[in-house]
């Protein structure tokens, strides 16, 4: 029975990350799959260790990353982070087309305050074309509000240095964009 708790108690927390940005709503009833090379269970304290070539899925949540912690509070809320070179997720839109993608060297997961943070070159983005990049992002579920902070690195992958960077498509353009033919760049 006891052995049977702790698998229940894994496979909850292990769905904590599946909090994100306007994420597919029926991932949450699916099951967990998780796979890493190394597991570690503290059944007392409710904290799992996943690490090594982690892989998590739920319905059309996947997470991979190098380390996932996840611990559930006396009070029954879910904290997870995951961290790699970088830790990256993706998911289907709830409602909509696309995925929404995102990655950064932490991913941390509030979900007492509902609330999911991207620590270290962080990079959001929402199919069909909308990005932002910087150093920290922040997203409140409950309120749909973002907050980003600028990056720290100059590369292809990163904002300027202090800079925040954002890619945000006319909807109209979007949908213009896919059935126009390609054109080539005027002369000069």
């Amino acid at each position: 029975m006891r052995a049977n708790r702790k698998i229940a108690f894994l496979l909850c927390c292990a769905g904590l990350l599946a909090g994100t940005a306007q994420a597919e709503r029926a991932d949450r009833a699916k099951p967990i799959n998780l796979e890493s090379d190394r597991m570690h269970v503290d059944d007392t304290k409710r904290t799992s260790v996943f690490e090594g070539n982690v892989l998590m899925t739920q319905g059309t949540l996947s997470i991979r990353a190098d380390k996932v912690t996840v611990r559930q509070d006396k009070d029954g809320h879910q904290f997870g982070s995951a961290s790699g070179n970088p830790a990256v997720f993706r998911q289907k839109r709830d409602g909509a087309e696309g995925y929404i993608q995102g990655e950064a060297q932490r991913i941390e997961y509030d979900g007492k305050l509902d609330r999911v943070e991207f620590f270290n070159r962080a990079r959001l983005l929402r199919e069909p074309a909308d990005e932002v990049r910087g150093n920290y992002i922040s997203y409140d579920s409950r309120t749909e509000y973002f907050t980003v902070t600028g990056g720290t690195g100059t590369g292809t992958n990163e904002a300027p240095k202090g800079r925040v960077h954002a890619v945000i498509q006319p909807r109209a353009a979007v949908g213009d964009a896919e059935k126009a033919p390609a054109t080539a760049p005027p002369k000069r």
